[in-house]
């Protein structure tokens, strides 16, 4: 039997932290790579944190990245 592959778009846009369990995934903020002219130095800067992925979708990015 084959093996499952990871989604490769999934991979480089999520990671699941070290819980162990996979109850939280990181993702990145929307709006951060162009247009930064008009956006606000804060907002910048609070972009740069990781985004925690909502629990209702949590199921679909584990399924993409086969955890």
């Amino acid at each position: 039997m084959p093996k499952m592959k990871t989604h490769s778009g999934a991979k480089k846009r999520f990671k699941i932290t070290k819980g162990g369990k996979g109850k939280k995934a990181l993702a990145r903020h929307a709006g951060k790579t162009h247009i930064l002219q008009k956006k606000s130095p804060k907002k910048k800067r609070q972009m740069d944190n990781a985004l925690r992925v909502a629990e209702q979708d949590l199921p679909r990015v584990k399924a993409l990245l086969n955890k």
